[in-house]
């Protein structure tokens, strides 16, 4: 299986949360995701960064990511993206 670029890892992640109703614990996405804590950890300072994402702490405090509206956004361009490769035959 070929190695997966960082825009399939963010639109995997994203694609994870938006499937959990827009919010998951972090353990719970990166075994989704198929990532290592140290990947996860990168990552997910990248996207808190872009505003594709929010951690929370509940009063509980259990902490959760939540996939923001511009996350959403990106989501759906990428699976645009999918689409429109996949009208010329490449998949």
């Amino acid at each position: 299986m070929a190695k997966r670029s960082k825009l399939e890892i963010i639109g995997d992640m994203l694609t994870v949360i938006q499937e959990k109703r827009g919010r998951i614990k972090p353990t719970h996405l990166m075994y989704k995701a198929n990532l290592s804590h140290a990947q996860l950890t990168g990552y997910l300072e990248e996207l808190v960064q872009k505003e594709m994402i929010e951690e929370v702490q509940t009063p509980q405090d259990t902490k959760y990511i939540i996939i923001t509206d511009k996350g959403c956004k990106f989501v759906q361009k990428i699976q645009e993206m999918k689409q429109f490769e996949k009208s010329f035959g490449f998949e």
